[in-house]
C-alpha cells in the first residue's frame, strides 16, 4: 500500500454535562495530540444550531488550533458557502494566512442546496460494482439514506432564515469557486473591470477543497477547475463509491495535474473491542438526533446512551451510519481504513472520532496513528 496520510475532523462536540467553553479547549489538546501523533491536517467543521456542536465558526476555531500547534496543516471540513460570499470567505482564511502562514487549507462545501446543473456523468458510471451491500472488497456500502423528511422540517426552516439575508438568492456554486480562486490568484475583475485584490489573501497559498457526498456538482466543480476533492463516507456512505468516481471521471489539470482524493471514516478505537464498543455507543443517540431533525444533542455517556428506547423508525435513522462505524482495536479499525482506502483510492484517510470523554478520544487518535505507522513503514 503506498503512504496515505491520515488527517483529522473535529466536529467540535459538546460532551453531556459540559460546556461549549470546554469543548474548545478539547479541541485544541486534541490538535496537539494529533500534531505530535503525526496526523497530517486538523479540520474543523461549520455546523448551526446544534447544542451538542460548538464548531459555528470554521475560522474562529482554526484561530485557536493554530495558536495551539505549530506544524500540522489546518483547516474547514467545510465553511458552507450557501449563505456566504467569496470575498468574505477568502478574506476570513486570508487572515488565518497571514497568522499561520503556509499552513491553511480552505474546505468549501455547497450547504445541501439544490442543485439544477445536470450531471455530465452518470452517478454510476465506472463507479465499482456493490453486490449484497458490499464493494468488491468487502467494504460495507448500505442503501442510500433520504433526507427528504428533514427539508420541511421547522428547524432546518428556522436556520435557512437565520443564515440568509431576506431575499438573498445564494450565488451559483461553480462560479463561486471561480471567484475564490480568481480573488486568491489576484486575477479577478467585474463585468465592468474594476478588480478586487484582498489583502491578506491574495497570492496566499491556501489548498482550496471541495468537499461533497455524491457525484454531483460537487465532484464535478472540483474535477474541472483540477482541484484535491474530500468525499464523505462518515455522512454518506451509500455514495462515497460514486462521488470519487465522479470527481475522477470529470477531471482536468487545473490546481493540480492529477486528481487527489481524500475520504473521512467515523472511527472508534480502544485496545479492547469491547471497550470500543462501549466508548461509542453515544454515537447512535446522537446521529438520531440529527437525523430526526432534532439538532445534535450534546454528545451522551455510554449509560447515557443505554436509557434510550428504541423504536424501528429510530433505528432506520441511524442504521447506515452504525453499518459503516468502524470500532474495535487499532488493527481491527486499520483492516477497516484499508478496506475505504482500497475501495475508494483515497489518497488520504480523514478521521473522526467521538467519544464521550475526552481523554478516551485522545487515546483513540493515538492507537490509530500508531497502528497506521506501523503499517506504512511495513509496507514502505
Amino acid at each position: 500500500m503506498a503512504a496515505v496520510p491520515l488527517g483529522v475532523l473535529d466536529l467540535v462536540p459538546v460532551a453531556s454535562g459540559s460546556t461549549p467553553q470546554q469543548a474548545l479547549r478539547n479541541a485544541a489538546d486534541l490538535a496537539r495530540a494529533t500534531e505530535r501523533a503525526g496526523y497530517s491536517r486538523y479540520w474543523v467543521a461549520e455546523h448551526h444550531l446544534n447544542p451538542g456542536v460548538a464548531g459555528t465558526s470554521p475560522a474562529v476555531v482554526l484561530a485557536l488550533i493554530g495558536a495551539a500547534t505549530s506544524t500540522i496543516r489546518i483547516g474547514s471540513g467545510a465553511v458552507l458557502m450557501g449563505h456566504r460570499t467569496a470575498l468574505s470567505t477568502v478574506e476570513e482564511f486570508g487572515l488565518l494566512d497571514a497568522a499561520y502562514p503556509g499552513r491553511v487549507d480552505l474546505g468549501i462545501g455547497r450547504s445541501g442546496r439544490p442543485s439544477n446543473r445536470p450531471a455530465k456523468v452518470p452517478a454510476t458510471a465506472g463507479a465499482p460494482a456493490v453486490v449484497d451491500g458490499r464493494a468488491l472488497n468487502g467494504l460495507r456500502i448500505p442503501e442510500p439514506f433520504s433526507f427528504q423528511h428533514l427539508l420541511g422540517s421547522p428547524r432546518f426552516a428556522l436556520q435557512k432564515s437565520l443564515l440568509g439575508l431576506p431575499g438573498a438568492v445564494a450565488q451559483d456554486y461553480a462560479d463561486q469557486v471561480d471567484d475564490i480562486l480568481g480573488l486568491l490568484a489576484g486575477t479577478y475583475a467585474s463585468a465592468e473591470g474594476a478588480e478586487a485584490h484582498v489583502v491578506p489573501g491574495e497570492g496566499a497559498p491556501l489548498q482550496l477543497w471541495v468537499l461533497g457526498s455524491s457525484g454531483g456538482e460537487s465532484a464535478e466543480v472540483a474535477g474541472e477547475r483540477g482541484l484535491p476533492f474530500a468525499a464523505n463516507y462518515h455522512v454518506s456512505p451509500a455514495s462515497v463509491l460514486e462521488a470519487v468516481e465522479g470527481y475522477r471521471a470529470a477531471f482536468q489539470p487545473g490546481v493540480l495535474a492529477a486528481p487527489y482524493v481524500a475520504v473521512s471514516a467515523d472511527v472508534v478505537v480502544a485496545d479492547e473491542t469491547a471497550t470500543a464498543r462501549h466508548l461509542a455507543a453515544g454515537y447512535a443517540p446522537w446521529v438520531r438526533s440529527i437525523r430526526s431533525g432534532e439538532g445534535a444533542i450534546p454528545f451522551p455517556s455510554p449509560d447515557e446512551a443505554a436509557l434510550h428506547e428504541w423504536t424501528e423508525a429510530d433505528r432506520a435513522l441511524v442504521r447506515d451510519r452504525l453499518e459503516t462505524q468502524f470500532v474495535g482495536t487499532p488493527a481491527q479499525v486499520a483492516d477497516q481504513l484499508e478496506l475505504l482506502q482500497e475501495a475508494t483510492g483515497a489518497d488520504e484517510l480523514v478521521i473522526t472520532t467521538i467519544t464521550h470523554d475526552h481523554a478516551d478520544r485522545v487515546r483513540s487518535y493515538e492507537l490509530l496513528a500508531a497502528e497506521w505507522a506501523a503499517r506504512q513503514r511495513r509496507a514502505a
